[in-house]
């Protein structure tokens, strides 16, 4: 079923074969050994042991370190899973590897099955970015595992993997944890439940176009493409909008996956030839080091172009092309988007370094989203105009720039023991004694990574994000007037398709019964569950009642 995703995960063994040739989830094992006639019981138990202790370590060797597809976890251990799930929700949330090492040794159920943490486990301490828990279990090492320990390379049940769910975070530290225990950055999704064939980068991308800022001012309309003038002022528009702080860990965590992503520059031309600016510009931005250095380039004395040439030679052949064709009038468009991704090539070609070394300038989170955007603007249109990239002299216009507002909870806000921003500077600065004690009370009381998720939630509609485009449930924030947008006329669209079936049905039954549409359906409409629709609603209901609660 997945057989080309699976062939990714091909290494040499021992015995000269490949993992193409057998399922990482059942590899081959040692012989048993004949057992000569003259030993006794005793001696023939103990050699079986042994025999079956290296099995079991071959067994679980593999299924902890190599790229399984599809998830082989039972259905009845995702059920226990959920029942533990009270249990462990508040584990994580303070990150406790004590109290979680304290379940299992308890006997949590549903958290370890096959020699292996199971992958909805995994799943859901990288959605709290639990990275002390996470750490334990991809060592396992500690005796209350038991030898099981967590795969960063096993699909879960829904048909993604653990670093497709970091790059959802947007946890620069998460990912890097998952990279040093061999996570693939070239795994992809698969399955009914989500959209398939998405990189981790894909993720990261897709839902950095997610970003208030770039959902509000950036994407291009047909004044944008109409001559080079314009083009210029949108690229100019669209790069000082990127280079702004509150786009950093956006841009962060899309470097990084992009540092091990393999054919980076086949999955920028795919956004350019599909015409697709905005996902061009963040991809170009933040991993403009490894698309200039890329496989290419990497061994000595290698005199072939970098990714920027071969993309612009690309450009310019698919230009000519669409010359050649037909003037109809969505090849006219194809034309000025090709022109428009060219001269933004160029520009990231040019400028890109010092547009990088900029960014990385910035301060951590949340202190990047207190710099001026006056002098961030400043910044850019100096290093653009030193390359040669102006726009009209009338200025950038970014167009309007806010954020979502109150994004965390009472109980995730560190408001409530003063001004989150001073209680970060604080635990950074020397103090007199009698502050050090208030301040270890402020350490003990703030939430855990408030940080990531005040930064990550005031620009980015996670309720929206590429992984969940699929899912059966949807959860809309009430001032999302776009989601809302989107979903009456998904109702609407439902209804006619259902009305229109129904009628077909009772017209070829010479039935006289019209079709009532279901009022009672609320937000959700008609959405087709699978087949075990209570678990599936189970099992996002803890992050369902947080994002309820910001509804």
């Amino acid at each position: 079923m997945h057989k080309e995703e699976v062939k990714t995960a091909s290494h040499e063994v021992k015995d000269g074969s490949t993992m193409d040739e057998w399922d990482p989830w059942h590899p081959p094992c040692p012989p048993c050994q004949p057992i000569p006639r003259n030993l006794d019981i005793n001696t023939c138990n103990i050699l079986v042991s042994e025999w079956m202790d290296k099995k079991e370590e071959v067994i679980a060797k593999s299924r902890a370190t190599s790229i399984i597809i599809p998830d082989r976890t039972p259905q009845w251990v995702n059920d226990a899973f959920y029942d533990t799930l009270p249990r462990l929700l508040p584990i994580l949330e303070k990150d406790s590897t004590r109290c979680f090492l304290r379940l299992i040794r308890q006997g949590g159920r549903g958290l370890g099955w096959g020699f292996i943490i199971t992958p909805q486990t995994f799943t859901q301490m990288i959605r709290q970015n639990a990275l002390r828990c996470a750490k334990v279990v991809l060592e396992g090492k500690a005796p209350e595992l038991c030898g099981f320990r967590a795969n960063p390379n096993c699909m879960n049940a829904y048909g993604y993997f653990p670093l497709h769910q970091a790059a959802e975070m947007f946890s620069v530290d998460m990912i890097k944890l998952l990279f040093r225990y061999d996570a693939s950055a070239n795994v992809r999704t698969a399955g009914a439940d989500v959209t398939r064939n998405l990189l981790p980068l894909h993720v990261a991308v897709e839902n950095t176009c997610l970003h208030k800022y770039l959902e509000d001012n950036a994407f291009p309309n047909q004044e944008d493409l109409d001559c080079h003038q314009a083009n210029v002022n949108y690229i100019c528009k669209l790069i000082h909008l990127l280079c702004l702080p509150e786009m950093k860990i956006f841009l962060d965590t899309t470097r990084l996956l992009a540092g091990h992503t393999k054919s980076l520059v086949d999955e920028l031309w795919h956004y350019i030839k599909d015409g697709k600016l905005v996902q061009t510009a963040i991809l170009l931005l933040a991993a403009q080091k490894h698309i200039r250095m890329g496989p290419s380039c990497k061994k000595k004395n290698n005199s072939k172009p970098d990714g920027f040439a071969v993309i612009m030679n690309r450009i310019v052949s698919h230009i000519i092309t669409l010359e050649w064709e037909a003037g109809q009038k969505s090849l006219l468009e194809e034309k000025k988007l090709a022109r428009t991704a060219l001269l933004l090539v160029q520009a990231v070609s040019q400028a890109g370094e010092e547009l990088d070394a900029y960014i990385r300038s910035y301060p951590e989170v949340p202190h990047n989203m207190q710099v001026p955007h006056k002098e961030v603007l400043g910044r850019v249109s100096s290093i653009l105009k030193d390359h040669g990239f102006c726009d009209t002299g009338e200025g950038i216009n970014i167009g309007n720039l806010c954020r979502y507002e109150d994004v965390l909870s009472k109980e995730e806000s560190p408001d409530q023991y003063g001004d989150m921003f001073a209680i970060k500077a604080a635990k950074g600065t020397p103090c007199q004694h009698a502050e050090v004690e208030k301040l270890k009370v402020l350490r003990n009381k703030t939430p855990r990574g408030w940080e990531l998720k005040y930064a990550r939630r005031s620009f980015f509609p996670y309720w929206r994000s590429v992984l969940a485009d699929r899912m059966p449930v949807k959860v809309i924030r009430g001032t999302d007037k776009r989601s809302l947008e989107q979903l009456r006329h998904y109702r609407t669209e439902s209804a006619h398709k259902e009305s229109s079936s129904a009628h077909k049905e009772s017209s070829s039954a010479h039935k006289e019964s019209s079709p009532i549409p279901n009022a009672n359906l609320g937000l959700l409409g008609r959405l087709q569950l699978g087949n075990h629709p209570y678990r599936r609603l189970l099992g996002g209901a803890a992050s369902l009642l947080k994002v309820l609660k910001n509804a």
